[in-house]
């Protein structure tokens, strides 16, 4: 059984990315979606466009939660002050990269913030690993770092709907798993993302949360994408 046993909200399972120009977009997207999602990921793109934590902290006020998706990647100290100070900014998630010093440092003034490793990109493939120099198969590249994730005290990992049951099989149900890169069974794989899975795929795969983002944002009537994608997760968790 790799489906996700934790006390999660069936809602709460959908994770929508704010992957727009600036903050005034991302606020009109959430208020155009209403209570159809309660969770949004921002990351770089709105980091660099600026308003990004007043844009946080309105979120929060709104009573959504937040994934700050920045995926720290620095000298880890400088990694360790990041987190300690976002810890108290009402964000629930927060991303470093996979590299064991930077998650050890992450884990350690966390606070309530939960810590999610990078594993392996999910617009990463065989290909693109073999230009970095990793000689190892994704899946034990994955493997290898939800290990160390376990290790050093972090929360959970975010990982393609892929590698997913393999990351329950050999771990169980003790890291959450964040899945992005989710598509609509009809959708072919013609954007950046490379290793994808639909949204019931993604689920009986063992994801406990899914990250989506072009399938609603870019849909005629987004409220209504992101309410069918809720239907999908009621009927999953049942």
């Amino acid at each position: 059984m790799t489906k996700s046993d934790k006390p999660i909200a069936a809602a709460d399972r959908l994770i929508v990315a704010l992957d727009v120009p600036e903050a005034e977009a991302a606020k009109a997207l959430v208020t155009q979606l209403g209570d159809a999602v309660g969770f949004y990921k921002i990351g770089l793109e709105l980091f660099m466009a600026g308003g990004y934590f007043e844009l946080l902290d309105w979120l929060v006020k709104q009573r959504k939660k937040v994934f700050v998706d920045l995926k720290f990647f620095d000298v880890p100290e400088t990694v360790r002050s990041a987190v300690r100070a976002l810890s108290g900014s009402g964000a629930t998630f927060a991303t470093v990269h996979g590299n064991q010093a930077i998650m050890e440092a992450a884990a350690k003034d966390k606070g309530d913030l939960k810590i999610l490793a990078v594993t392996v990109l999910t617009s990463l493939d065989r290909g693109d690993l073999d230009d970095l120099g990793f000689d190892c198969d994704v899946e034990k590249l994955v493997l290898s770092r939800a290990r160390r994730a376990l290790q050093t005290g972090v929360d959970g990992i975010v990982s393609s709907g892929l590698e997913a049951p393999m990351i329950r099989r050999e771990l169980g149900q003790k890291l959450l798993v964040v899945t992005p890169g989710i598509r609509p069974v009809e959708n072919k794989p013609v954007d950046d993302q490379k290793r994808t899975v639909d949204v019931a795929q993604a689920f009986e795969n063992g994801a406990d949360y899914i990250v989506v983002g072009r399938p609603i944002r870019q849909a005629p009537d987004p409220r209504a994408a992101a309410q069918a994608v809720q239907r999908t997760i009621a009927e999953i968790f049942q």
